[in-house]
């Protein structure tokens, strides 16, 4: 096999992987950079997928990422095989690398739900640019679509579906889209902002199967045995990291389901290795817990945190996670945090207006996040207040 050495190996197309390359050449890093990825696509942005990209105003070349030329990157490769101790990775190319440095950052993948009838065609699942083009594609010939999921895809998608003048029906198990991210008074109003532009949301259902007379879908059965017509289904029912890599490698795995990793991104009780993206779950010196968090981001500030460290920081990882999701043109939600749970919410601005902030604060009043709506609020203070743990007063 074909054996070459490199200075830091990135392993994963994504976000985590490309910042850390573009980070590594703006701190002056001269070593070689070689990013190993398994897309069918070199780096690009991924919250376009459900957005303008599905909607048509975005083109591919819009959402790739500028790496630095003198970055080696491998499409449509995978790494096979990684040897922790000897510093090795065999490629799904039959090379072998030898690498100072590595960083696994294979982000996760969609998780699937198990349902009967779940083969037929015209059933969705969003993830790669390739997902959206398809999507596209039979949106074109539909009369009713069904979105299953009432998190940040499924509302994102339903929202840029009717966009394009296709009627959209939500289903979830939560009473509310997004309730369970952001609690009831924000849920609500979303909720009100779907409906609005004529989406159909149904909170609190399950879903049983997948029907069809033929080989496409044409209905959503919930369980009870109500039906639901659908000549078009979407899939939005969350992410699993991809820590195949990791535990063929022996890495460690936490109760997140993430590589474990200190504050600073090594992972633990393995040298020269480090983890970024919806896959690294690592100590939080801002959170003072454990943390894993899938939002794009977040990765790619860990990217660079990643490429500090190589390059001899000891600065640990201190961002305060940040989100955003727009639904369509109708509604812009920005978010810090997260708050894993929270004892009140602290709501400021017009609900009714659609220009209002929600503060998330434990029982002694110490901020855990804030979401913002439509631009209203002070984000940044919400940052400082969450990294220094500070009571309201």
């Amino acid at each position: 096999m074909p054996e070459r050495s490199v200075d830091v190996l990135l392993i994963g197309g994504g976000i985590a992987s490309a910042t850390a390359a573009i980070t590594l050449r703006q701190e002056g890093f001269t070593g070689s950079v070689l990013l190993v990825g398994r897309e069918l696509d070199p780096p690009y942005h991924r919250p376009p997928i459900t957005k303008g990209y599905l909607q048509g105003s975005e083109a591919k070349d819009d959402m790739l990422v500028a790496l630095p030329d003198d970055v080696e990157v491998m499409k449509r490769t995978s790494v096979l095989t990684l040897d922790v101790t000897a510093r090795t990775a065999t490629l799904s190319t039959k090379d072998t690398v030898t690498f100072e440095h590595a960083l696994i950052a294979t982000g996760a993948m969609v998780r699937r739900l198990e349902l009967d009838g779940d083969s037929r065609d015209r059933i969705h699942y969003l993830r790669a640019p390739r997902n959206a083009d398809a999507l596209r594609a039979d949106a074109q010939t539909t009369e009713a679509v069904v979105m299953i999921g009432g998190s940040y895809i499924g509302c994102e998608t339903a929202a840029s579906l009717t966009a394009l003048g296709k009627p959209c029906t939500i289903l979830m198990q939560e009473s509310d889209p997004l309730d369970r991210h952001f609690g009831t008074t924000a849920a609500r109003y979303v909720r009100s902002v779907l409906e609005d532009h004529g989406i159909t949301v149904r909170g609190g259902v399950e879903v049983d199967a997948l029907i069809g007379a033929g080989e496409a879908v044409e209905g959503v059965r919930l369980v009870g045995g109500e039906v639901i017509p659908a000549d078009l289904v979407v899939l939005g029912v969350g992410a699993q990291p991809d820590v195949t890599l990791a535990l063929k490698s022996g890495l460690p795995i936490g109760d997140l389901h993430g590589v474990r990793c200190d504050s600073h991104l090594r992972v633990k009780g393995a040298s020269g290795i480090y983890a970024a993206g919806d896959m690294c779950e690592y100590d939080s010196v801002v959170h003072g817990r454990v943390l894993r968090v899938e939002h794009e981001e977040h990765a790619a500030a860990q990217g660079a945190t990643v490429a500090r460290v190589i390059m001899g920081s000891e600065e640990p990882h201190t961002e305060v996670p940040y989100f955003f999701s727009d639904l369509a043109d109708w509604c812009a939600l920005e978010y810090v945090g997260p708050a894993a749970a929270w004892e009140e919410e602290i709501v400021e601005g017009s609900v009714a207006d659609g220009a209002f902030s929600v503060t998330y604060v434990d029982a002694e009043r110490r901020v855990l996040g804030c979401l913002s709506v439509n631009g209203y609020g002070d984000l940044d203070g919400a940052r400082a207040r969450i990294a220094s743990r500070e009571p309201l007063g």
